[in-house]
Formats: C-alpha cells, sequence, structure tokens
C-alpha cells in the first residue's frame, strides 16, 4: 500500500536553528497520526511542510507516492484546521463551509448542498445561518473542520486545533474528532504538545525533540516502554534513575525510567523481596487530585522521587517529613538509551 505521506531525510533550517533536523517517517493511509512535542521542537514546521507552506532544505516530501517537494499548497491534496479557527467573521457558517467549491466556481446549488451535508456531519445543521461570533468555541472548531473536509482531502492537517478549548469541551472534540476521522477513513495528521490528546486519540505518535524524533510507536508502547529519558518524562509521569542510584537500585549502571503510579509506599521499615527495587525518603510535599495523590520523596541521595498514589485512608499515616520507603516491581524498571538519559 502506498503511504500517505513520507518524509526521506528532511531538514528545515532557520539561521543556525535546525528546526526540522533530518526527519525520515512514514504515515500510512487511513492513519490518525499525532506529532506531539514541546514549543520548538518541530512538529509544527513538520505539518508545515506537509501542506506546502515551507519547503526542505533538504530531504524529500511525498503525498501519495507523488514527490511534491517544491509543489505549492494548492495542488496538494491536503487540508489544513488552524487552533484559531480562521473563519471569515462577515460570512455566514455556510458560507465559511462551502468557501472552498465556492472560489472554485461551482453552481451555487451544489455547494450549498455540499455545505450542509458537512455540517450535519460536525452535528451542526441548524447552524448554516449564524455567523461565526453567534457560536461556542467548540462549535467554531466544528465549522473549521467542516470547511477543511468539504473539498474530500486525502490528508487532513490539525494543527493544535483543540488547544483554545477548555478541559471539558477538549475531551468532548477528542472523542469527536477521532469518531469523525473512522467514519471518513481519511488521515488525519494532528500537531499537539498535550500528550493525553496525542495518547487518546492517534493510532501512533512521534515525539519530537529538537528537530528530531525521539520515538515513534503506537500511544500503549510510547507510554509503557519509552525509549528514552525525555520520552519517559514527556509522555506521562516517570522518574529516571542514572548513575550511582540506578547502579545501587539495579545492580547496573544503565539508566532506566519507573513510573509514578507503579510505585508503592510503604513504612521505611517494610521489607522488600528479590522481584522488587526500593529506596527510603522523607515526603516533600503532596498534592491532592481526586482519586489519586501525587507525593514527592527526597531521596537520602538528593534525587526528588515522584509517586502517584491512590488516595485512601491508609496513606494518612503518611506526613509531610515523613520517612517513607518508595517500591517497584523489577518488571516496571524500563531500560532508556544510555545516550538519551541527561
Amino acid at each position: 500500500m502506498t503511504a500517505a505521506i513520507e518524509f526521506r531525510d528532511v531538514s528545515r533550517v532557520y539561521g543556525e536553528v535546525r528546526a526540522v533536523d533530518r526527519v525520515s517517517l512514514t504515515v500510512q493511509a487511513g492513519e490518525f497520526f499525532a506529532m506531539l512535542g514541546p514549543s520548538g521542537s518541530g512538529k509544527t514546521t513538520c505539518l508545515r511542510l506537509i501542506a506546502g507552506f515551507e519547503t526542505p532544505d533538504s530531504g524529500s516530501v511525498l503525498l501519495n507516492g507523488r514527490d511534491v517537494t517544491d509543489d505549492p499548497p494548492y495542488v496538494r491534496d491536503v487540508n489544513t484546521v488552524f487552533q484559531d479557527y480562521a473563519l471569515f467573521p462577515h460570512m455566514s457558517v455556510l458560507e465559511n463551509v462551502a468557501y472552498g467549491p465556492r472560489v472554485r466556481g461551482q453552481r451555487k446549488e451544489d455547494w450549498q448542498q455540499r455545505a450542509r451535508e458537512m455540517l450535519d456531519l460536525v452535528q451542526l445543521g441548524n447552524f448554516g445561518d449564524r455567523r461565526p461570533a453567534q457560536l461556542s468555541g467548540g462549535q467554531r472548531q466544528r465549522v473549521s473542520l467542516a470547511r477543511a473536509l468539504i473539498n474530500q482531502p486525502r490528508v487532513l492537517l490539525l494543527d493544535e486545533p483543540l488547544g483554545a478549548l477548555d478541559l471539558k469541551l477538549r475531551e468532548e472534540m477528542q472523542i469527536e474528532l477521532k469518531n469523525l476521522q473512522r467514519r471518513l477513513g481519511i488521515t488525519f495528521v494532528f500537531v499537539t504538545h498535550d500528550q493525553g490528546e496525542a495518547l487518546s486519540m492517534a493510532d501512533r505518535v512521534a515525539v519530537f525533540n529538537h528537530g528530531k524524533i525521539e520515538q515513534l510507536d503506537t500511544p500503549r508502547a510510547l507510554y509503557a516502554r519509552p525509549a528514552t529519558a525525555f520520552v519517559a518524562r514527556f509522555v506521562g509521569s516517570a522518574n529516571v534513575v542514572t548513575g550511582e542510584l540506578a547502579q545501587r537500585l539495579s545492580g547496573r549502571a544503565e539508566p532506566f525510567a519507573v513510573r509514578a503510579e507503579n510505585i508503592r509506599l510503604r513504612a521505611p521499615a517494610a521489607s522488600a523481596n528479590g522481584d522488587t527495587m526500593s529506596c527510603i525518603g522523607d515526603v516533600a510535599d503532596v498534592q491532592y487530585h481526586g482519586a489519586m495523590s501525587r507525593w514527592q520523596v527526597r531521596l537520602e541521595s538528593g534525587e526528588v522521587f515522584a509517586a502517584a498514589v491512590a488516595d485512601t485512608n491508609s496513606n494518612g499515616d503518611f506526613k509531610i517529613g515523613a520517612r517513607v520507603r518508595l517500591e517497584w516491581a523489577r518488571n516496571d524498571a524500563v531500560p532508556l538509551s544510555a545516550a538519551e538519559s541527561s
């Protein structure tokens, strides 16, 4: 099967900054693909390279098997949805959605019918006569989606499309976006700095850092088996153990990570067994998060470990300043690439 998108050793440089540094990746047709990373990591530049808003300094960009490296945006079979919606305030919702077919000269009855179908698809069938200012943030984002989808692109690019929404609406839109992508069967490429969005929606995730891909894998594999310290810290919450502490705890100097939720709090005198690792420290802080509390424990060696613990009455015995034993299964210690552990 021909890939929907392929990067072959692509770089984009701005002065001395290598925004994208020799990136190679393949996105399959019909895949929900996420590019995840902090600001400045290169993910949005990659999206712009796919759209044709940027041209690589080296390497090739292919869409559906065709080299489009030097092609302008308007000849590429992609559409983009932006965080700020980019709707025309003086147009009705229907006119916004129909903008593409209208400027291409389609008959009025044709573009109106198609626009209504798109509004029905995003559950805004009764909102065609309104102006964007009369809609909520989530509704405006759906209008932006409908406007992109009316052109029937083979690839839809989404640049932080949920960033302006509040938490509850963002979670609702995550479900709607994933359901929409499944129904349409087209390729979605989703850029975000929010690891929760990426893990909940994507089939695969590329984690970017300093213009490179640190790891490209399924959400479950990224979370359970991060390859580098950066991925372990950025995707979820993990304690990264290096140097003398790694040697003392595991018997080897190789770095490893352990997820906060895999750590148990025990009394300092509690006995350990060969299937676990443990260390002793003092409780530095406790943050209540409803069903779970996040404990910060300062070890005797000076490092601070985080433990995410189900909030039960049994934890009430441990107060700030109390000495505790942190314990986790040896199998929960995930080896990391030594080159990326610092």
